[in-house]
């Protein structure tokens, strides 16, 4: 059997406080030992009834309780939570996987330190099939995402060009570039395009378009690859949160598929 690994979550938000449901109900393999988050009074009063109470600590302290670090905390605290854990040696998993793009040296760092940076495939779908593909030659890899305005609200990006979504009465492309300028501008948004680089041709070549489309309810992605091998169009639609309708349902359940598989007996995809 493989060794249990304690696990520390960072962020108690729409992603971090179903995993550590999850992980509180039992998970083979994994215990769930810290978590952390702004609020700490909050933070207690959400993990008040589980069955394991873990402790809460700062974000820096998270990897010195925990094998792996799981990052679900607002952009602008990750590196932090990165840095903590990859100098320890520890797994990190980043559900932020945009603010991972202008910071590839954590890679380098994690590389040195013998840590890993694990990326769950998120609110997506086909990256085994990219991967593989991306093995071979590929010419062009896109991601059109559709969302409901409201679910892009507060976008650096939005506010920056003095884009009003409001009023949207029909779909709109707010964005067209690649995945680097999509992460930075739109950070609770597009951590897909993020993976689908990492997972593929890199993010200066990856591009992204993003509509503002009032006839969807669910947050639509559309990814296309041409290679010399295979082509690929996949499509998914996932339920916005109720907590964030900046991210879907799936996104926890991503993670913490992506947890068994570093445990589990049998694993089945790349």
């Amino acid at each position: 059997m493989a060794k249990e690994l304690t696990v520390g979550i960072a962020g108690l938000g729409a992603i971090g406080l179903h995993l550590a449901r999850a992980l509180d109900q039992g998970v083979d393999g994994l215990r769930l030992v810290a978590v952390s988050a702004k609020d700490q009074a909050k933070a207690a009063a959400n993990v008040a009834g589980f069955k394991v109470r873990p402790a809460i600590t700062g974000l820096a302290e998270l990897a010195e309780h925990a094998d792996i670090v799981v990052e679900a905390a607002p952009a602008a605290v990750f590196e932090e939570v990165a840095t903590s854990a990859i100098e320890r040696g520890r797994i990190f998993v980043p559900s932020s996987v945009g603010a991972l793009l202008p910071r590839m040296h954590l890679v380098e760092r994690a590389r040195q330190t013998g840590a890993r940076i694990i990326v769950p495939t998120g609110a997506l779908l086909g990256l085994d099939a990219v991967r593989a593909a991306a093995e071979g030659t590929v010419s062009t890899v896109t991601i059109e995402t559709r969302k409901p305005p409201g679910g892009l609200a507060g976008a650096p990006y939005l506010e920056l060009n003095k884009i009003d979504l409001t009023a949207v009465d029909k779909p709109v492309r707010v964005f067209v570039g690649n995945a680097f300028d999509a992460a930075q501008g739109f950070p609770a948004n597009v951590n897909v395009a993020a993976a689908l680089a990492l997972a593929g041709i890199g993010p200066e070549r990856t591009m992204v378009e993003i509509w503002a489309d009032p006839g969807v309810t669910r947050n639509t992605h559309t990814i296309r690859v041409e290679a010399d091998e295979v082509r690929l169009t996949m499509t998914i639609e996932n339920v916005p949160s109720v907590e964030n309708p900046r991210t879907g349902k799936i996104t926890p359940l991503s993670i913490l598929a992506c947890l068994r598989g570093l445990t589990s007996t049998l694993k089945v995809g790349s």
